[in-house]
């Protein structure tokens, strides 16, 4: 037996004891995300309370990935979870392929609320982390994988023998992105011509393009003049050898052809960038497939839907929950959308803010306030007073693409007032609709600048170095990094010497991350911005007390090539204080306090912990 012999001994016993149940805890956690310990139960067909024999159609919704922490393009296990578990809530159960057959093929009902769920590319970390909340939720969901990563064995994507598993445990059916992914016709923001590219050099280079380029299926490959390389014939065969290979691969790998197929990239004329195209993609969709996802972004099909042309929307990893029950309520028929309930969150917050329009989220330290389709989000604090001379600060963290602000002394329906607004990452102070101060945050940032020249040959540089990198062997490499080289090595003008200054364009991705702080006294206001002054005592026109809102609002700008149009905008407004100087008194506020606080530390300690361990370990 251990004998403890000094007090050393009992706290090296007493930190063992403690490491080895983190340890435990840890790998509860990892087993738990990797194993089955559900059995996923098909919903009643006989249960009229689910299909009562309206025909509603049903909504689709097509996920990227899922990651634990989430990425630009990744969905977190936590949005995830939230947004499945809201259409639990809402009463969506999960139908299956075949359920989308019959529906269309034989006329048979769906559920009154029936929701396909997909999940693309075949990831191995998609169907770890999906699996328990869709265990969770009781939900079944299409992978849909390329063909070519069979041949690959790339241990990011699953293997036949993995989506066989997959399916056994009756969570999963299987689908197809296509053969492969890769692109063609493409062009870089300075319209230089790159041809075709891999997905790997694609992935390597994309940094430096616009929107200009094509998937391998849509079109004919082109030159830098957009003139065809390839007869009509050339094409056809092109194509169809594309649907050959999933029916080969997928047979040899899986012993059958998904039903399931998603042609990308979607939101074509019809299946491709030309008719010719198009009805070439056609026949080789109709003769390998039961179906087709044709388009994004809208997420209802119904009866009069084609089969072939069905429609999904992709959630992006940067949505609020509220913001996919926002798209998903303008795609139903006008009398189904009073049926989607917004989440609220923290009931605690709610009394404080009358809701004018939008919905509105309290989570954790984070006010989410999610516009209308092509509208605004707007509430207001509704503690039944006016107010004169107040401070407000808070962290803006919504897209730069977007339309966030605070309006004080405010009208009842908030038209009129004193507004600080951040939008498409320029700032604006507002009295009553008049402009009187805008600030651009580029400018204000004090980024190094550049010349759209030095710009120019940076990306050729780095569009040479992902081709090195990318290269089929030794000696190819080598000449694309001495280009790379000589590239580097080319002088050009800078914005000292007279060029043009490079601006680089807003994503759709880019998170604002903006702390304001605000101090109004009678007709003075003074604005600042990330520990800096942006504005200070500025005179305002005389105005008397009144309302405080938050508003945020959807702008054109919101586009990007894979989700091709999204209307809808979240403006999160985080470690909010408002406080009325008048009388010193905090009148908001939604920062966390005592144990509320403590426990949500152990918390964020605790998943860090997890999430080190499973990138380490």
């Amino acid at each position: 037996m251990y004998r403890f012999e000094t007090p050393k001994d009992v706290s090296r016993f007493i930190r063992s004891l403690i490491e080895l149940l983190i340890l435990l805890a840890l790998l509860f956690v990892v087993l738990k995300a990797l194993l089955v310990f559900a059995v996923y139960e098909p919903y009643n067909k006989e249960d009229n309370s689910i299909v009562s024999g309206n025909d509603n159609g049903f909504i689709a919704l097509s996920y990227i990935g899922v990651d634990r922490e989430g990425t630009e393009t990744l969905i977190s296990t936590q949005k995830l979870d939230e947004q499945l578990g809201a259409l639990h809530d809402l009463g969506y159960v999960t139908i299956s392929q075949q359920d989308i057959i019959n529906y269309y093929n034989e006329g048979k009902n769906l559920p009154d609320k029936a929701l396909f769920l997909m999940f693309e590319d075949g990831r191995n970390d998609t169907a770890i982390y999906a699996q328990s909340i869709m265990e969770k939720y009781n939900d079944k969901a299409t992978m849909f994988t390329y063909a070519e990563k069979f041949r690959s064995k790339d241990t990011h994507f699953l293997m036949p023998n993995d989506l066989k598993g997959l399916e056994e445990n009756g969570f999963w059916e299987i689908g197809s992105n296509g053969y492969r992914l890769s692109y063609i016709n493409v062009f870089d923001r300075y319209d230089r011509f790159i041809g075709e590219l891999k997905s790997t050099e694609y992935a390597g280079m994309m940094q430096y393009f616009g929107r200009d380029y094509t998937h391998y299926l849509m079109d004919y490959i082109r030159d830098e003049k957009d003139l065809p390389v390839e007869t009509y014939s050339m094409m056809k065969e092109r194509i169809l050898g594309e649907y050959s290979l999933m029916k080969t691969e997928y047979t040899q790998g899986l012993g059958k052809i998904p039903a399931a197929y998603t042609l990308l990239h979607s939101n074509t004329g019809a299946f491709g960038e030309n008719d010719k195209v198009s009805a070439v993609n056609e026949e080789g969709i109709r003769n390998t497939f039961a179906m087709n996802f044709n388009r994004e972004g809208f997420s209802l099909n119904d009866r009069e839907s084609s089969i072939y042309d069905l429609t999904r929307m992709q959630p992006q990893s940067n949505w609020y929950t509220n913001h996919l029950l926002m798209r998903i309520k303008y795609d139903l028929q006008e009398d189904k959308r009073d049926e989607i309930v917004f989440v609220e969150g923290d009931s605690s917050q709610n009394k404080y803010w009358a809701v004018k329009k939008g919905a509105v989220e309290f989570k954790e330290e984070k006010l989410v306030l999610t516009s209308e389709p092509k509208d605004c989000g707007l509430i207001k604090l509704s503690d039944g007073l006016s107010h004169k001379n107040l401070s407000f600060s808070s962290i803006l963290c919504g897209n730069k693409l977007g339309y966030q602000s605070i309006l004080l002394r405010a009208d009842d329906d908030g038209n009129n007032g004193i507004e600080v607004v951040l939008y498409n990452n320029r700032m604006y102070l507002k009295q009553n609709g008049k402009l009187l101060k805008e600030t651009d945050l580029y400018e204000f940032d004090e980024i190094p600048k550049i010349s759209i020249e030095e710009d120019k040959r940076d990306t050729l540089a780095g569009e040479y170095a992902a081709l090195a990198k990318n290269a089929v062997s030794d000696k190819q490499s080598t000449e694309y990094k001495k280009l790379k080289k000589q590239v580097e090595n080319t002088q050009v003008k800078s914005v000292e010497e007279g060029a043009e200054e490079y601006r680089p364009e807003l994503q759709l991705h880019d998170l604002a991350q903006r702390k304001i702080e605000i101090v109004l006294n009678d007709d003075r206001i003074s604005v600042g911005l990330d520990g800096k002054a942006l504005w200070t005592d500025i005179e305002l026109d005389k105005s008397e007390e009144g309302s405080i809102f938050l508003k945020s609002a959807w702008t054109d700008y919101e586009y990007s090539q894979r989700n091709i149009a999204d209307d809808v905008y979240d403006a999160v407004f985080e470690k909010m204080i408002i406080t009325d100087t008048d009388n010193d008194k905090k009148i908001y506020s939604n920062i966390l306090e005592g144990t509320v606080k403590a426990r949500q530390t152990v918390s964020d300690i605790w998943n860090g912990i997890i999430n080190w361990f499973i990138k380490n370990i």
